[in-house]
């Protein structure tokens, strides 16, 4: 008897220790992600990143010598370079925090100036986290913080609605409060493959020489109840300064240009952003909804920059600059399951200058008026497969710019329309 006695104490000595053992947070990296390829058919050339992969509008008029439109020619495409691999870091607490980790990549290719390098392996997200009971402090490379994970379109495209959406990834410190059922977030970030426009052409150098990051706040609220139903609603406003020049040069012998004086300067442009968002999720379809209205969007794939408005010191060609103004709106519906179909609608306007200009536009789209999109997908899924189809309709109208940065004469509106077919493999 006392011997079944101290076998039975070992047994359940050794259950309560696999128990504990089972119950031990475990440490590492969980890799995922997904195999992707899309197929995609554009009626008229358009305004791109990557071979055409990364669709932004139509591109504008250009009439030959016979009077055709060298831009109405159609194009076809087959890329994979989205395909991504995620590992999710877990990791012992720490401070009396959660910790964890992400690190993300995909084949989309690096910045550079001829966007030559597809299929190169290019960092998507890296950060670190850590969590306490109301609070979470976010330190890395992640969304901007105008673009909202818990709100975005849900499109095939993988423009996500650009440029209609606000799109970007950046190197940030990322706080979060949560309050009951609301979040305050504060964000200081800076740019990396997503930078603004200047004089010398796409670069981080003009928020890093103005010392203050991209300040973003945000205060969000969220409610969900049963069978995942789901209701959100947030406001967020960004702050951005810019420093275009650090110096102006001067040739006083225009045949060779070597008799050159520098003068330095630093005059800054400052802009805000505003946007207002909202989900809400039931049992059968989703519905959402964003709006932006803000000046130097450029760096978050959006119409918009700034312009030199005038110049402060002609002998030393230091300038003014004035941000342009765009406000962008989109919308969608779908439904939810295994097989989902779904409509997005997006509508983006110029809305000029503060100041008038000079003319000088360091902008995307300073000749656009508008652009609207309309794209109506399907999207199947079969457990790790996933086929989807979408049919998007972007225009846009082109026009003179008026001094007030305004296109509202001589306008001319063009339209693509794109087939995207796209394969997926989740793993």
């Amino acid at each position: 008897m006392k011997k079944l006695g101290l076998v039975f104490l070992m047994l359940t000595a050794s259950v309560i220790h696999a128990q504990e053992k089972k119950d031990e947070p475990k440490f590492g990296i969980n890799l995922s992600g997904f195999v992707k390829t899309d197929l995609y058919y554009d009626s008229r050339q358009t305004v791109n990143i990557r071979e055409g992969h990364f669709l932004l509008y139509p591109d504008n008029e250009k009439i030959d010598l016979n009077g055709k439109d060298i831009n109405e020619k159609d194009q076809f495409g087959i890329l994979s370079i989205q395909s991504r691999i995620t590992g999710k870091i877990s990791g012992p607490d720490v401070l009396k925090a959660k910790t964890s980790a992400l690190i993300e990549a995909d084949f989309f290719g690096n910045e550079n100036g001829n966007f030559s390098d597809v299929n190169g392996l290019r960092l998507r997200h890296a950060y670190l986290k850590l969590n306490w009971e109301s609070a979470e402090l976010l330190v890395g490379q992640y969304w901007h913080p105008m673009f909202i994970p818990e709100c975005f379109p849900d499109v095939v495209s993988f423009n996500t609605g650009a440029p209609f959406q606000a799109f970007s990834r950046n190197p940030q410190i990322r706080l979060t409060k949560k309050i009951e059922k609301f979040k305050v977030i504060l964000a200081a970030a800076e740019q990396r493959d997503f930078a603004s426009t200047g004089p010398d052409g796409v670069n981080s150098k003009y928020l890093r020489n103005s010392v203050i990051p991209d300040l973003n706040l945000h205060i969000q609220y969220a409610n969900s109840w049963e069978n995942k139903n789901e209701f959100l609603i947030g406001i967020g406003g960004e702050f951005k300064q810019l420093t275009p020049r650090l110096s102006s040069q001067v040739d006083k012998n225009t045949k060779d240009g070597k008799d050159s004086l520098y003068y330095a300067g630093d005059q800054k442009v400052n802009s805000y952003a505003l946007t207002l968002y909202s989900k809400l999720r039931l049992k059968t379809f989703t519905i959402k909804g964003y709006c932006v209205l803000g000046n130097n969007l450029y760096d978050l794939s959006m119409l918009g920059g700034y312009s030199i408005s005038s110049i402060a010191d002609p002998t030393q060609l230091k300038y003014n600059y004035s941000p342009t103004k765009t406000m962008s709106i989109w919308a969608e519906a779908s439904t939810n399951g295994k097989i989902q179909a779904g409509l997005f609608g997006g509508f983006s306007k110029n809305m000029g200058t503060k100041d008038d200009n000079t003319g000088v536009y360091y902008s995307r789209g300073s000749s656009i008026n508008y652009v609207f999109r309309v794209s109506p997908r399907v999207i199947a899924n079969f457990e790790k497969l996933r086929i989807s189809t979408e049919l998007e309709y972007t225009a846009a109208q082109y026009g003179k710019v008026a001094a007030n940065g305004l296109v509202d004469t001589n306008q001319t509106d063009v339209a693509n329309l794109r087939l995207l077919l796209a394969f997926y493999y989740f793993f």
